[in-house]
């Protein structure tokens, strides 16, 4: 390997605060206290797709390239998803949460990071099928532009179907998946009725304040790729967000504890991370 490579390899863990510092100043979008493991990772990958020798050329090319520093942005953020994902969650949502929205004369929620949006529509079905999705006003937001105009489509690779399928099973579906999607053209478009009934918007949870007042967050598997400040920082903000007695789930490897807001949540679910906000 050539000698100054192997240097440059060795400055990377200095390298990278600069790099997401100028990201910083120039963009507006802060990583800083993003998990430094999931930023190492994923510049890693740049390094070798782009093949720069260090961190530092790659700095001066989103300085100086808008349209580099946009593909650089989908690589930092975080678009894993799918329809259904952990149905375990979708079956203790349907059994422990929805019984209590049924109470509610109209609901509004929030589905923060929603990435392309899978999971936001695996709600929406859920809530038709459980008989409440027009009473409900669903808002889905991320901070990358491009997996949101993905989402406002609902339009997906019927590649995955399968998967789909089985996830929603599992989840408890009261029919069948392909009840709410027609497939053409090696795709699947979801029911324009689903579709209508979300709202998606631009917001960051690093940099942006409280988005709405809702009943229910989900927030699932956003938080992992967080260091602690900054989860503490994002927990507050749901906490403000909701209202009385209102939900937030997180993802299965995300918790409340050691938060500041861990004693103003109880747990409805330990296992899937649901939680009720405490009232007073």
């Amino acid at each position: 390997m050539n000698p100054n490579k192997l240097e440059n390899l060795d400055n990377i863990d200095i390298e990278i605060p600069l790099l997401l510092e100028a990201i910083f100043q120039k963009y507006g979008y802060d990583f800083r206290n993003y998990s430094k493991a999931h930023i190492k990772r994923r510049l890693m990958r740049r390094m070798a797709i782009g093949k720069f020798e260090s961190i530092s050329l790659i700095q001066d090319k989103i300085l100086r390239d808008k349209q580099f520093f946009v593909e650089l942005l989908a690589d930092l953020s975080i678009n894993v998803t799918e329809m259904f994902r952990d149905p375990e969650f979708y079956a203790s949502f349907r059994e422990n949460v929805v019984p209590n929205l049924k109470t509610y004369p109209f609901i509004k929620i929030w589905h923060a990071g929603c990435s392309t949006g899978e999971e936001v529509y695996s709600f929406a079905i859920l809530l038709r099928e459980e008989g409440i999705l027009d009473r409900c006003q669903i808002y889905a937001t991320d901070f990358n532009r491009k997996v949101l105009e993905v989402a406002k489509q609902g339009i997906y690779a019927t590649r995955d179907i399968e998967l789909f399928e089985r996830n929603y099973t599992k989840s408890g579906g009261k029919s069948k998946l392909s009840d709410f999607y027609t497939m053409k053209y090696g795709s699947i478009k979801l029911d324009q009725s689903l579709v209508k009934k979300v709202v998606f918007a631009d917001h960051n949870l690093v940099t942006d304040s409280v988005f709405a007042e809702v009943n229910l967050i989900i927030c699932r598997n956003v938080l992992i790729y967080f260091n602690r400040d900054l989860q503490n920082k994002v927990i507050n903000l749901f906490h403000e967000s909701l209202s009385s007695s209102g939900f937030l789930c997180l993802g299965t490897k995300e918790s409340l504890r050691f938060t500041s807001q861990e004693r103003n949540f109880t747990e409805i679910d330990v296992a899937q991370r649901i939680f009720k906000k405490r009232i007073g």
